[in-house]
This record gives C-alpha cells, structure tokens and sequence, in this order.
C-alpha cells in the first residue's frame, strides 16, 4: 500500500490526482488537533498496513521522517515532497505567529487567504477549477487544527541527521517554481540520503500533488518500480 501524508491544514483531498491513478493507495484525512509531528506520526502508523510505501508533501515530508525514525522497518519506500528539514529559523515563530493572529483577529478566511496564494505559482492560482477547491480543503481546517499544526512545526525535532540513515528506495521532489521548498533545498536534502533521486517538477508551486497531477503521478509510478518485497 502506499500511504499519503499531507501538509499543513490539508487533507486527503491534496492528493486526489494520486489516489484516482494508484488504486493500493490511502491518505491520512487530517491529524485532528494533534500537536506534535510524533504524534502526527503515531496517528499514520496507526492506520498503515504492517509495511508501506509512503509519500510526505510539506510538514507531511517532515511527518514521514518522524515515522521513519519510529518505525524504519516498516517503510518500504519513501517520497519527500516539498518540504524540509531544517531547523527553526530566528525569525520563523514570530512570521508563524502573524499568521496566527490574522486568524483570531480577522477570522480563518483571512489567515487562509494570506497563507495560501504565495503556495500555488501565478498561472495556477489563476485557474478557479484548482485553486477554488484547494482554498475550500484549507478553509476546512479551521483555526484550531491550524494552531495545532504551527505548534507541531514549531516543536519540531532535529531530523536532518536522520537523512543518512535512511535505507529505502527514496524519492525527493518539489516545483519548479516553489518559493517556500526550492529546488535547492531538495537537492541538498537528497545529497544527504544514500541513493535518492531528486525530480524538480517544471512550472508548479509548492501545492505540487495538485498544481501538477501528471508530472508527479509518473514520478511516483518510477519510484514505485522495481518491485521491493
């Protein structure tokens, strides 16, 4: 089975491209109002067959690392996308609570629509058939489960010495065009992975399950082939 592990305040609607085209595919529908990536994790594990292959977009890259570390022998595969593995920036808990506070202020509408545009590249937030859908996942949420996951990604632990480690077949990937998880960021990241291959993904954002369904359909279909037992 492969299993999806979306991002901040997304569900399994960010991959409805994947799971139409991988029939032996699931994706965790949301973390509730968990508040760690461990606990993130444990809710996944919870609901994956005994070994996997799994594919993290966003903090749901971050979420997978933590399910490697609880549990490596159960992954069989691993997918990075869009994400990262850095630590806390000086600046990042003042920017996420800005956002926070857009929220309790002015309401989620307006938190979702600060956040969500600078996620998605020009040509694709201008097209309403996947943008509208995409805005409506997120608007979903709510405040709650968006604090929640701020707190997660602001506690997060350190991951980036668990990269060498990593002993599956293993697939980074991002957009072309994606300002929060560049291309750079996921190159270094696969330097840093025994035998990964990293696939840039021409003219998407960071939103990338949606923004480029083929493309990153048939990355998936490569990373998934050969068969591992």
């Amino acid at each position: 089975m492969l299993l999806f592990l979306p991002g901040l305040i997304c569900d399994a609607r960010a991959f409805a491209p994947q799971l139409a085209a991988f029939p032996d595919s699931r994706a965790v529908d949301g973390y509730g109002t968990a508040d760690s990536l461990e606990a993130m994790a444990r809710f996944a594990l919870d609901q994956a067959p005994e070994t996997f292959d799994l594919f993290g977009h966003s903090m749901g890259g971050r979420i997978a690392l933590e399910v490697v570390r609880l549990a490596p022998q159960r992954v069989r595969r691993l997918a990075l996308a869009s994400t990262g593995v850095h630590a806390l920036g000086a600046d990042e808990p003042a920017k996420r609570a800005a956002l926070m506070a857009i929220g309790h202020e002015r309401g989620f509408e307006a938190l979702v629509d600060a956040w969500l545009p600078p996620m998605v590249a020009d040509r694709n937030r201008a097209d309403e058939a996947l943008y509208g859908p995409m805005r409506q996942m997120c608007l979903d949420q709510g405040q709650a489960v968006f604090d929640a996951q701020i707190a997660a990604l602001l506690g997060r632990p350190e991951q980036e010495s668990l990269l060498p480690r990593i002993a599956c077949p293993t697939l980074v990937i991002t957009g072309e065009l994606d300002s929060w998880s560049p291309p750079a960021q996921h190159r270094a990241i696969a330097a840093a992975i025994p035998g990964s291959t990293v696939t840039i993904v021409e003219g998407a954002g960071h939103m990338l399950p949606l923004e480029a369904p083929a493309a990153v359909n048939q990355a998936i279909a490569d990373w998934l082939s050969p068969q591992v037992p």
